[in-house]
């Protein structure tokens, strides 16, 4: 009698993966999405504008990362704004041939990349780049004259372009609920909401918590971090703040004594101070925010403008509390009603509700929306 072996299943074929991102100067929302599409796909190609690896993580570092010809460019690190009109060309000049898969993830100018035919293009939208829909008058005003002539003669060429490279795009998917409101305004276009991958994993609350406020993130005008400094200034209260950019120096000259700014530092000192600060302090209208979602996972409510992503993550008087004008008399009475009734928030249920944003969740259903992708 013979006996007969049965072929052992074929392995599934890795997929060749070209992940594409504006730049990567830093690592913040969008680079946290590109971090977990690396993990994902260890072997993926990651293209972008400019690449500083000084300030990239070394997981994304550890791929082969191609930038366009904006890289070689004097001084491209710093003058980014400036070199936004070369960027649809740049983005044209990439070769993304013999790749299975695109993945684009944007809040700058990345989904415009020219895809062969046949080959599945999904596109994450973190935001419709805000410098030329909606907050072109923030980036503009510390511009001169001349400056802001220019830019705005090359807004309309870029929103033109940005509309139409958002049509080549096979399939987008947003971030929230506000990302996917602007999708539809600027590029008609319906979208799912795919929440961006936070590693809950790396937070803890600490045994007790402390008795400061927390403001974290980038200084950038559009977060409107001078509203939390002159909150606790006019009341009392301590804040420290952890981050860097643009608005430092202004900072820097209005705190009072009970504000301290400890500039940039590093995920594990970011993370000690969510774990132990008495609430989180969110002042500005994000898109998703993935802030608040980390200080959530360390325990940590969150006082919230009543505003974009944090409408998608906050519950308010369960995870936090929020307030309903970016001014700093409504923050201070939101602070107000959070010091009356934040110890009696639920350390454990907010921990909990941070976990429905976690990475294993972005994982699942992005890898779910992929295998609808390139077999269809």
């Amino acid at each position: 009698m013979s006996s007969s072996i049965a072929p052992a299943p074929e392995k599934p074929r890795r997929l060749k993966v070209a992940i594409v991102h504006y730049w990567l100067i830093e690592m913040r929302g969008g680079e946290r999405i590109v971090e977990t599409l690396g993990e994902m796909f260890p072997d993926a190609v990651i293209f972008t504008h400019v690449y500083d690896p000084s300030r990239i993580s070394a997981s994304i570092r550890a791929h082969d990362i191609r930038t366009s010809f904006v890289n070689r460019l004097p001084r491209a690190r710093q003058l980014l704004g400036y070199y936004l009109p070369l960027m649809p060309l740049a983005l044209n000049r990439l070769d993304l041939s013999g790749f299975d898969l695109v993945i684009s993830v944007e809040s700058g100018p990345a989904k415009g990349v020219t895809v062969p035919e046949g080959t599945p293009h999904l596109c994450i939208c973190c935001s419709p780049m805000r410098y030329i829909w909606g907050m072109q008058k923030d980036y503009q005003q510390h511009m001169g004259l001349v400056t802001r002539l220019v830019f705005s003669l090359a807004a309309r060429y870029l929103r033109a372009w940005d509309r139409a490279s958002s049509r080549r795009v096979g399939h987008m998917v947003s971030i929230s609920q506000e990302t996917a409101q602007r999708v539809r305004q600027i590029y008609g276009r319906e979208t799912s909401i795919l929440y961006p991958p936070v590693d809950c994993a790396r937070f803890r609350p600490a045994p007790k918590r402390e008795d400061f406020y927390l403001l974290a993130g980038q200084l950038t005008p559009y977060k409107r971090p001078e509203l939390a400094v002159e909150a606790a200034n006019r009341t009392g209260r301590r804040l420290i703040v952890i981050g860097e950019g643009e608005m430092m120096g202004r900072l820097r000259a209005m705190a009072g004594p009970t504000v301290s700014l400890m500039g940039w530092q590093p995920d594990d000192v970011l993370a000690d101070h969510y774990a132990r600060c008495k609430a989180l302090i969110f002042p500005g209208e994000e898109d998703f925010g993935i802030v608040p979602v980390e200080a959530m996972a360390s325990g940590a409510p969150v006082v919230a403008l009543r505003r974009g992503g944090a409408l998608d993550t906050v519950v308010d008087g369960k995870t936090g509390a929020f307030f309903d004008e970016p001014s700093v008399a409504s923050l201070i009475g939101a602070l107000d009603r959070f010091d009356a009734v934040g110890g009696r928030l639920d350390t454990d249920a907010i921990v909990a509700h941070a976990k429905k944003f976690d990475r294993t969740v972005f994982e699942e259903k992005l890898s779910a929306l992929i295998g609808r992708l390139v077999t269809t």
